[in-house]
Parts: C-alpha cells; sequence; structure tokens
C-alpha cells in the first residue's frame, strides 16, 4: 500500500516535463550511483549526508526524494526536508524500479560542463528562434531546471564556452557535440543522446525539426511553431526574456504532443442536426 509520503513511477512520470514538476533530488549512495550511472530526468544528485546544509534552501518547495530501492536513503531525507518546511515525499521503489520499466533516465556522462552551484551551463548564438529556444526548453524541463543560458554573438561562442566551461550547442563547427547531424537538428540530437526518446518527445522533435530547417512537410503543425517562433523573436529583444516566454510555448506543444494530439475542435459546438 502506498505511504502518505511517497509517490509512485507512475504519477510522477506524469509531473515530469511540466512546469508542476517538484525539486527531483537523487541521493543514491556513491557506489549505487557508479553501479549504474544514469539520473532519473530533471534530477540532481545530492549528498544524503548533507540535507543539514542544503536542504533549507528548499524551504516552501515540492521535492521527491529518490534512492536506489526507495527505501536507502529515500525516506530517512524525505523525513528531514520536512522537518525544514519542504513537501518531500519518497520515490517508491527508486531508481531500480524505474529503469525495470524501462522509463528514460539520462546518462551523467552527457552532463559534464557544471558551475560551482551544479548547474550546467550551455553557450550558443544570440537571437534564438527555434533550436536554440526548444534546446534549453528540452534542458531546463527534462535534465537541470536550474541549467544557465549563455546567448553571445556567433564568433564568440567556443571562446565564451572554454572561459566558463560551459558546452557550446547549435553552432557551425565540427567540433561541436550539441549540433545538427545531417538531417537532425540539435533537439534531436539532445533527444537521442540524453535517453530521452520518448513518443511524445520524438513527435516533438519531428515539429521542431520541420520548423528549423525549413520542413514544414515533416508535420502539419511545424508552419505554427515556426511562425510563433519567429513571432516571439520580435516581440523580445532580449534573448533571455525571449526564452522565458517560449518555455510556455514549448509546453502547450509538448502537452498536445502527449495527451491532445488526437483531439479535435470543431466551431460551432451546438448546430442541430441537418441544420447548416
Amino acid at each position: 500500500m502506498a505511504l502518505p509520503t511517497t509517490i509512485s513511477h507512475e504519477k510522477l512520470a506524469r509531473l515530469i516535463g511540466t512546469p508542476a514538476c517538484p525539486v527531483l533530488l537523487d541521493v543514491r549512495a556513491r557506489a549505487d550511483l557508479q553501479a549504474d550511472p544514469r539520473l532519473i530526468p530533471g534530477s540532481k544528485p545530492r549528498d544524503w549526508e548533507r540535507v543539514a546544509e542544503w536542504g533549507g534552501i528548499l524551504r516552501g518547495q515540492s521535492a521527491v526524494v529518490i534512492c536506489h530501492d526507495g527505501h536507502a536513503n529515500s525516506h530517512g531525507v524525505a523525513a528531514w526536508l520536512r522537518s525544514q518546511g519542504v513537501a518531500a515525499e519518497a520515490l517508491e521503489g527508486g531508481t531500480s524500479d524505474w529503469a525495470e520499466a524501462e522509463r528514460p533516465m539520462v546518462p551523467i556522462d552527457k552532463l559534464r560542463n557544471r558551475d560551482a552551484q551544479g548547474r550546467t551551463v550551455w553557450v550558443t548564438r544570440s537571437r534564438p528562434k527555434v533550436d536554440r529556444v526548444a534546446c534549453p526548453w528540452l534542458i531546463r524541463r527534462f535534465v537541470d531546471p536550474d541549467a544557465v543560458f549563455l546567448f553571445v554573438p556567433p564568433s564568440e561562442v567556443a571562446a565564451v564556452a572554454s572561459r566558463f566551461d560551459g558546452e557550446a550547442f547549435d553552432i557551425d563547427d565540427a567540433g561541436v557535440f550539441w549540433s545538427h547531424r545531417g538531417e537532425l537538428c540539435t533537439f534531436d540530437v539532445m533527444v537521442q543522446e540524453l535517453g530521452l526518446a520518448t513518443e511524445p518527445l520524438l513527435r516533438l522533435a519531428t515539429l521542431v525539426r520541420g520548423a528549423d530547417t525549413g520542413r514544414p512537410d515533416l508535420a502539419p503543425e511545424a508552419a505554427g511553431l515556426l511562425a510563433a517562433s519567429l513571432g516571439l523573436s520580435r516581440i523580445y529583444a532580449d534573448d533571455l526574456e525571449q526564452l522565458d516566454a517560449g518555455m510556455l510555448l514549448y509546453d502547450a506543444f509538448y502537452r498536445w504532443c502527449r495527451d491532445a494530439s488526437d483531439e479535435t475542435h470543431n466551431w460551432p459546438t451546438n448546430r442541430l442536426k441537418g441544420k447548416a
């Protein structure tokens, strides 16, 4: 029987990728993390032994605590967090059951560039349109909610990435890992490399590719995504303000891909049968 201080895999899976997702804390022991060096999407490793030091930062927030089997560390850490004013739950079955259910997991070795606060740092060209908004959305919703994005002139991307130990992305440079590959755009590459190839994200990737590479034939919705993206780029002169606005745009397209792609909308709805 589920406890009131636990959350099921099914419920957490519905929350991940949405603005309503709680803070996800991976408190596995080092040996368990080394045995399976992957993270549940959106989660961040935390030292369970130092919860008294970092727990207070989360006061007033909701959190899900994740360990290897749902017992080793999660209940104790969750209880400690609750004592510090955090609405904390433990994930039933931990990463072990999550992986056994073949749910997506993010390989840790793909997330090398972090600042002193543990945030991943990403650098790309200024004045984003499609890919350079879609990729940050994917990272913040499924990889690192606290990720830092630096938008700079194209000629400065490599130097800034090196100077701030950031990861360059979506730039035409043979040495850049996170960029277009053949017909795939950077969003496609991130979905695949980060272990996020679920049906909804693959469908969204098709829309992004169609909008980003001039292929509206890939999906009818691609033209609408491009139009909305270009509109946002005209509304906002500040790249970070545009990204904030774009987060809602991609939240909506993701939920459509996940939950509403079969739904239609007709007007008028109350027309009497046989009436024109």
